[in-house]
């Protein structure tokens, strides 16, 4: 109840929650909650319509305005030889960063990978509880879930808490029966299938470095290396992303981890790549004219 008391949730707040005059023991707030025993149910906001509640305070009243600043690049794309996610790791709150060493590549099981962009307590936590639905399926049905039906399923549990306060928005990438695949699922349950995502407040310029590259005969390493300068890019303009620049890649054996550098490493690596590159200009050619 610490935590409650300093948050200012009071007793008037249990009362709307659970009917009654006093604060709940733990015995109750398990009964009603039951996140404690199923990990895709949690205890909705203590209003008779917490959408429109939150959405009030999301605009601002009785002076309080929750405001969701959110910081990151993450980007996926399919190509003939696997997926290829790629990401930063820096965590912000506004314009102060809390950390550079965030893992925002989450490996659900050997053949599944998830992203992180949003709320990354949320993001975390739904993903997670993805991983355990996951293996549950593995071993009541004894084969892998395809990467479609993971995706629906956390669109579905998110789905249920629809502008109540969640901040997701991740892709799925995995590999099937059906070979790779790719999805995004956002914490409206919006679920969209598709060959190149980027998420996060730095996706603009990853998609601006994605679209002069992409195609779908990519070699790997030419793959490998257009993730990485996407996000690169990203760090270099968006100052809510930056650190660690992850490269995975997903194939028919599974994800493999093939890359983790410092953006600034990147920055002076890309730097002497451009001032050793020298122009071919033929002598013979006529000047340019406007």
């Amino acid at each position: 109840m610490a935590l409650a008391q300093v948050c200012g949730y009071g007793a008037k707040e249990f009362d709307n929650a659970f009917g009654k005059d006093v604060t709940p023991s733990l015995a109750e707030i398990e009964v009603y909650t039951g996140n404690f025993v199923n990990n895709s149910l949690l205890m909705k906001p203590p209003y008779s319509n917490p959408k429109e509640v939150l959405d009030g305070y999301e605009k601002g009243v009785d002076g309080i305005k929750i405001n969701k600043d959110h910081g990151t690049t993450t980007l996926g794309f399919k190509y003939n030889g696997g997926v290829v996610l790629a990401v930063d790791s820096r965590a912000t709150g506004g314009q102060y960063i809390g950390s550079q060493a965030v893992k925002k590549i989450i490996e659900i099981n050997d053949f599944l990978l998830g992203t992180m962009a949003g709320g990354a307590a949320d993001c975390v936590y739904w993903e997670r509880v993805l991983s355990k639905q996951c293996r549950l399926h593995e071993l009541r049905n004894r084969e892998r879930i395809s990467v479609a039906a993971a995706s629906k399923l956390l669109s579905n549990m998110v789905y249920n808490y629809k502008g109540m306060g969640l901040s997701l928005g991740v892709m799925i990438c995995g590999w099937d029966k059906r070979g790779p695949g790719l999805y995004y699922v956002d914490n409206d349950g919006t679920r969209t299938k598709g060959d190149v995502f980027s998420v996060g407040s730095g996706s603009l310029f990853a998609y601006g470095v994605l679209d002069s590259g992409y195609r779908q005969d990519l070699t790997d390493l030419e793959a490998f290396e257009l993730g990485r300068r996407s996000i690169y890019h990203a760090t270099h303009r968006d100052a809510y992303s930056g650190g660690i620049v992850r490269v995975y890649h997903m194939s028919a054996t599974g994800w493999k981890v093939i890359s983790e550098e410092d953006c600034k490493d990147l920055h002076y690596r890309y730097a002497g790549e451009k001032e050793a590159f020298v122009p071919q200009v033929d002598p013979g050619a006529a000047p340019h004219q406007l």
